[in-house]
Parts: structure tokens; sequence; C-alpha cells
């Protein structure tokens, strides 16, 4: 597949659920990738980006954003405490905000600056243990929380189990991203994305299909 064709794949499923066009944004998840494939990516025009680790889009990034200007930054893996003042140089939007402590600590980091990157509350929505997230049935506090700390709380994120049908994970972000009163939904990945778009998406997360598989190791 290719960036065109994700793109592609995006506007028919927003049609099909009769969404406007560019309701459903592309992050094209750049993690783990050749510096050649990020960069054929940014040459076809493409500006939103997502990495999973401070560090590796620490040492990637802002020579990338000198040669390519306009280019918008998510953090989409987990955010230890002691990575905070980087990701907030470094991140357009972080969507994995998932504990209090870290919560706590973002909002007195933020103060100090005086500017926040968009942020996202990770839901757990399968309750895995070893999935970050808060639980759905935690979900409406925590977010409160963050707000009682003026943290901007702009969504809400999933990533669902591995082998239960993702649909009704999307269903239960949405339902709660709805009563909190929140408008962005980053949910959906390369295999599920179409669905996550017809169910109401307004981020998916798409890596290996405009990438090709990731260079571990």
């Amino acid at each position: 597949m290719s960036l065109a064709e994700v793109q592609s794949r995006i506007d028919a499923a927003l049609a099909e659920a009769s969404r406007p066009k560019g309701a459903a944004r592309l992050v094209a998840v750049s993690k783990v990738q050749p510096l050649e494939r990020v960069e054929a990516v940014l040459e076809a025009g493409h500006r939103l980006f997502g990495e999973n680790r401070v560090q590796e889009a620490a040492g990637k990034w802002p020579a990338l954003r000198e040669r390519f200007p306009g280019v918008e930054l998510h953090l989409l893996g987990p955010l230890q405490t002691n990575k905070i003042k980087p990701a907030l140089e470094l991140f357009d939007a972080i969507q994995s905000v998932d504990r209090p402590a870290l919560a706590e600590k973002l909002a007195a980091a933020v103060q100090g600056r005086g500017a926040c990157p968009q942020l996202f509350v990770q839901v757990n929505t399968g309750e895995e243990p070893q999935k970050a997230g808060v639980a759905p049935g935690e979900a409406d506090a925590f977010i409160a929380k963050c707000r009682a700390m003026d943290l901007p709380v702009a969504g809400l994120m999933v990533i669902p189990p591995v082998d239960e049908e993702p649909a009704l994970h999307f269903a239960l972000l949405a339902k709660i991203a709805e009563r909190n009163g929140l408008a962005e939904l980053s949910m959906g990945m390369s295999a599920d994305y179409e669905t996550a778009v017809r169910l109401g998406a307004t981020v998916v997360r798409v890596g290996s299909a405009i990438f090709g598989e990731r260079a571990y190791g």
C-alpha cells in the first residue's frame, strides 16, 4: 500500500459514514522506520507524523523540521515523567496521558512554560493489565481531574486488544468522549483504520500500511 492509497481509503470510509472529507486526519507512524522512507512521505507532502519514544523523535525530527516546514508531531507511546520537558518541546500533541502522576507533572510543567500541546487521554478499553491507559470506569473522573488542573484535554485515544473486535472498543471510546464533551477520537491503526473512521475517528494512526514493515533491530 502507499500514502495515497491509505488516504483514499480514509476518504471512502468518511463518505460511507456521511462524514465530510478531512474529518479524519492521518498520522503517519514513523517509529523505527528508516530515514529514507520518512523523507519519501514528507516529499509526497504529508506533514502529520507520530512517534512512540521521545528519544527517537529527538534524534530524528529537529533536522527534518528544518528541511520540511509545517510538520505536526504526535507522541503515541507512553510518556515517562522524566521525559516531560523534551516532550513538551518536541510534540504538538501527546496522545498517551494515562495516569494521575503524569497528569500532575504535566500540569506543573505546562504552567511554568505557559503553553501545552494538544492532549489525549489514553483509555484501556480492554482493561488489559499489560497495557497503559485508564480503565473505562475511571475515565470520567480522570478527565475531570485533568481539566481541574487546566490541562487542555482535546480527546481520547485507544489501542484495542488484538484478539477482539475493534469496533466494540471504538464505539465505547466514542461514548466516553461524547459524554465528556470531547471532540477528538484517536483510534484505528493499519489493520482497522477504515472501521475506526466509520465509527467517528478524527485521527487514525497508520504505520506499516504507509511505510512497509518496520525495521526493528
